[in-house]
């Protein structure tokens, strides 16, 4: 059987599944095939059951200082079937929302393997797409554009493959019946930095390997430094400049045992389990990619500024074109590529009209105790492309509400140009990061100067007012410190 369709996207996750319905409004009749659960990672795998996971983790840590807030909770337990419980329900809260909205656009959803084919009695350009679907039929898709989807999966280390108990990626590590009593995390950017301080706070001892000189390695240095030294303070192991040397590991059924080379020195970590966090590289094999002209480096698929790889009627969205690996960035690329599919006029009205983003202008965020976010350059990243900065800095301590939550570790990091006063960094760490950056994202997409912010009426008692007294603090005008 043969169906032709406007736009077929491979892959359902966040950024097919944006494009799709982003290309439903516009009026395109479109199919998305996805071989196992309409959200892909970061529905199922990802974002959302690991923040779940997270929530808990804060929640139980809360819980076990109490008193600080003048409540007695005696014998508080933590019941990790219960917490896995609830993350599945939220996952499924949110399964059943993505699938009504497949059916209020009329996207056709196809369970199934799809793999791209090139010329053919189907069509006489490549593009079209052979489809092994999951209830044993198969069929053909003809699309006038195509649009890859596919995402990304853990990066694996030789000898340290996931087994599900000992060795884990976040994948099966979101899958355990109980935890570990202790764990080993290498490496310490965004993924490394969630689990270990989730596992902390349910009471996993915990040590990070990491192999650069800093945790968060793509934050500024001094949100790095703050995060390790609250991390050292809830007790857990941070090793930088540290090489796991993978040839030497040995299993067993108590655990598993690591030799680590930390400068020049050897020493060995024993753990019930082993976390792999060493980034994710892009599912773009085995999609048929060779029966066409579409080129593939480094093992990313490479497009232009509109999402086109190098057949102009095949895009590639999300983490399988090797631009920053964010959920909220494959969303975006998502509508973009469907507006341009859609062809002038479509982008002007649209919801990603507004700008192609520039990758330092997309906020990041990191979801641990303490949360950090950020948009724009670091201090040395601006120093280091000529900029004369000027900084300022708010401590979380000098905030009334801050200290309310009793959640008052950590700062806001203003960078601005001294010349022109227009921002160039934002960089939080402490309660509730991730959730403030909107702002400082938006006053940066619409060149704010930093005055401009920190003149800008923040409520009392709010969070938000760390962030215009360190705007303030770069002139040195902070009110509170």
């Amino acid at each position: 059987m043969t169906r032709t369709y406007d736009i077929i996207i491979l892959g359902g996750g966040i950024g097919g599944y944006s494009a799709a319905i982003r290309a439903a409004q516009l009026g395109k009749s479109v199919a998305i095939v996805e071989k196992d659960k309409l959200g892909g990672t970061c529905l199922h795998r990802g974002c959302i059951p690991s923040k779940s996971l997270l929530r808990s983790a804060e929640v139980f840590a809360t819980m076990q200082r109490s008193e600080e807030f003048g409540i007695s909770a005696e014998g508080v337990t933590l019941r990790f079937a219960k917490v896995q419980e609830r993350k599945q329900a939220v996952v499924e809260q949110m399964y059943k929302g993505l699938q009504f909205l497949m059916k209020k656009h009329k996207i056709d959803v196809i369970a199934g393997i799809g793999r791209v084919i090139g010329p053919s009695i189907f069509s006489p350009r490549s593009g079209a797409v052979a489809i092994e679907r999951n209830d044993g039929d198969a069929e053909t898709l003809v699309p006038t554009n195509l649009i890859i989807a596919t995402g990304s999966s853990p990066r694996l280390l030789p000898n340290l493959e996931p087994d599900g108990k000992r060795i884990l990626t976040s994948d099966e590590a979101l899958e355990l019946d109980e935890l570990p009593r202790s764990i080993v995390i290498i490496g310490g950017g965004v993924i490394g930095v969630e689990w270990a301080s989730m596992l902390s706070d349910f009471g996993v001892q915990v040590t990070i390997v990491e192999a650069g000189g800093r945790l968060a390695p793509t934050e500024d240095e001094d949100v790095s430094r703050e995060l390790e030294r609250l991390f050292k303070k809830r007790g857990i192991k941070v090793m930088t400049n540290a090489a796991v040397l993978t040839d030497r590991v040995e299993r067993s059924d108590e655990g598993v045992s690591l030799a680590v080379r930390v400068r020049e020195q050897e020493e060995r970590l024993d753990a019930e389990a082993v976390l792999v966090s060493v980034g994710r590289q892009a599912n773009a094999s085995s999609l048929g990619l060779e029966n066409t002209d579409v080129r593939v480096e480094g093992g990313f698929i490479k497009v232009n500024d509109h999402f086109q790889t190098t057949e102009a009627h095949i895009y590639a969205v999300g983490d399988v074109n090797g631009g920053l690996q964010l959920a909220h960035v494959a969303a975006h690329e998502g509508i973009l590529a469907a507006e341009h599919i859609a062809g002038p006029g479509a982008g002007e009205a649209g919801i990603g009209a507004a700008h192609r983003y520039a990758a330092h202008l997309v906020p990041r965020c990191i979801y641990g105790r303490p949360e950090i976010a950020s948009v724009g350059w670091t201090e040395k990243q601006a120093r280091d492309q000529g900029y004369n900065v000027k900084v300022g800095k708010f401590s979380f301590k000098a905030l009334g509400k801050a200290v309310v939550l009793g959640e008052s570790d950590g700062f806001v990091k203003v960078v601005a140009d001294a010349a022109t006063d227009d921002l160039l960094g934002v960089h939080i760490i402490g309660p509730h990061a991730t959730d403030s950056i909107g702002e400082a994202a938006v006053a940066q997409l619409l060149n704010a100067a930093n005055w401009e912010v920190g003149r800008t009426i923040h409520p009392h008692p709010t969070l938000s007012e760390a962030i215009g007294e360190a705007m303030l603090a770069a002139d040195g005008l902070a009110i509170s410190i």
